[in-house]
């Protein structure tokens, strides 16, 4: 059975997916019918993709799944420096996705295939990255960690509170996520209490 950690992982992971994937659903609606998107909604978006994959998920991966694994087994390193590499163009990435929506809305249709295909490479990018973890990653981590460290990696991940997992987020989260569930279509909102 997995541990609680990659449980959380996998979790974050499917609403750090429906979340991409959602803005770019949107996105399309909107092209296809010539109008503009709901900018806000858009920025809260990006800002929960910001906030919590990528400064609280990949950081708990970076700082304390990786290097564990990489201190059991030799197997896979070069793969985890990949990952971790990732990690720090990731943060670069989604600056670039908003900038790119900064650019959209303000100076409109002009920037909007900018945008657009700014967030389709970050979505791939991340949808990769993730699926990467997800088939070699925990799998590996699930055969080589201890039961200690599966009890500080549990106790750290069940930290996280996302709140598209199910978790009741801390509470200058609340807002930003009934905001982005109630005006954003499927496939948001998912998950059950971790």
């Amino acid at each position: 059975m997995p541990h609680l950690a990659a449980r959380i992982i996998r979790q974050e992971h499917a609403a750090l997916a429906a979340m991409l994937r959602s803005a770019v659903m949107l996105l399309a609606q909107h092209r296809r019918k010539g109008t503009l998107p709901d900018f806000a909604v858009l920025r809260a978006m990006l800002f929960y993709v910001d906030e919590f994959p990528e400064q609280r998920h990949h950081r708990k991966e970076t700082e304390l799944l990786f290097p564990r694994l990489r201190a059991r087994t030799p197997i896979s390193r070069e793969l985890l420096d990949r990952l971790d590499d990732d990690h720090a163009r990731g943060e670069r990435k989604i600056r670039n996705v908003e900038h790119a929506l900064l650019g959209f809305e303000m100076m409109g249709e002009s920037h909007r295939m900018d945008f657009e295909s700014a967030l389709e490479r970050y979505t791939d990018f991340y949808l990769e990255h993730m699926a990467l973890e997800e088939r070699e990653i925990l799998p590996l981590a699930e055969r080589v960690l201890t039961p200690e460290d599966w009890r500080e990696l549990d106790a750290a991940f069940s930290a996280n509170r996302d709140p598209l997992t199910g978790c009741t987020p801390d509470a200058p989260y609340q807002a930003l996520f009934t905001r982005i569930v109630n005006m954003v279509p499927a496939p948001i909102g998912l998950g059950a209490e971790v």
